[in-house]
């Protein structure tokens, strides 16, 4: 896969823990099986397998049985590292290298050079995370957001933001007064940092709904 050779490869997961002043790095604890071999029947929306040698999570998946032909899944996949979507079709009963994982939830406390560092909010253990692992989740994660870290055996695999996040616009051209047309698009920055596309009367100001999955604007939040 393209980038494949250069990509940084992700570090284990080490805990630090409080108090804040303590400098001991405990090794995460392993409560996984790791690699399971299944069939074409466990390919649930959510999970996630083995594709071309990278660790991939199942965004939809579709039995079709077209004609005389051998029924297949047609599957979309997203590829954790890099974000990249991907389709493929498996046959009817195919073996598929899945992996065992485990979610748990987190709260994003704040960046520490090249890494992003969260909190359990079950225990209070800190761990930092590489951020090529956080990839695009960055882009709308701001400071004491809630997410969701994904682990396998020994590492976080994915930082996953809440379907729809609220952000608020620093900057954008000023809006038409009276002018409601969501069709017409301008860009606006909102507070992390990143730039997405909104209706021309938003303001700077604004407490914006947007997809977190996408990075499409839904709504302007009503204060």
């Amino acid at each position: 896969m393209a980038g494949q050779g250069s990509a940084k490869a992700p570090t284990a997961v080490r805990i630090r823990s409080r108090p804040q002043d303590s400098t001991r790095l405990l090794p995460c604890i392993n409560l996984f099986t790791g690699m399971i071999m299944a069939s074409t029947a466990d390919l649930r929306v959510g999970a996630f397998l083995k594709y071309n040698g990278e660790l991939c999570q199942v965004l939809e998946s579709e039995h079709r049985t077209p004609g005389n032909l051998r029924a297949f899944y047609q599957v979309k996949l997203r590829v954790l590292r890099t974000s990249k979507l991907l389709e493929n079709r498996y046959r009817s009963g195919e073996t598929i290298e899945f992996v065992r994982v485990e979610k748990r939830d987190f709260q994003y406390l704040y960046r520490d050079g090249d890494s992003y560092v969260f909190m359990n909010t079950s225990n209070y253990d800190q761990i930092p995370v590489d951020s090529t692992i956080v990839g695009n989740a960055a882009k709308l994660m701001k400071e004491n957001q809630e997410v969701q870290l994904t682990f396998d055996e020994v590492s976080v695999l994915n930082v996953e933001l809440p379907s729809h996040v609220q952000l608020r616009v620093v900057h954008t051209e000023p809006g038409v007064r009276g002018d409601t047309a969501t069709n017409v698009l301008k860009p606006a920055t909102v507070e992390t940092g990143a730039s997405i596309q909104v209706p021309i009367f938003v303001n700077e100001g604004d407490l914006l709904r947007i997809d977190s999955r996408t990075g499409d604007y839904i709504e302007r939040v009503k204060e």
